[in-house]
């Protein structure tokens, strides 16, 4: 198994409520996934919470059977199509931790 781990910095020239709308949609978009790409077992987007000592926006947490899950994930249609509408767009910073467990 496999731990995915992003963590995304919001472009700042959003507006609050812009930014809440974008975290939703980041959410919905990588959490829908579970099911539709094969390997990836469990994402956690976690939006909500956040305390004034964070220096980033959001965060993925996702689970995958294996490194070779998780390299067919980067390149999977359902994926590149959530990344490149409800992520990229918005994101000026990506952090990403990926190891086995």
């Amino acid at each position: 198994m496999v731990k995915h781990i992003i963590l995304w910095t919001l472009n700042p020239e959003l507006s609050e409520e812009e930014k809440v709308s974008v975290k939703q949609g980041i959410k919905e978009g990588l959490e829908g996934l579970v099911g539709k790409v094969p390997g990836l077992k469990d994402v956690v987007v976690n939006v909500d919470g956040r305390l004034a000592s964070s220096n980033c926006d959001v965060m993925l947490d996702s689970t995958l059977e294996s490194e070779e899950a998780l390299k067919a994930y980067a390149v999977h249609p359902s994926h590149v199509e959530v990344a490149n509408t409800k992520v990229r767009p918005y994101t000026v910073q990506r952090t990403c931790l990926d190891f086995e467990i």
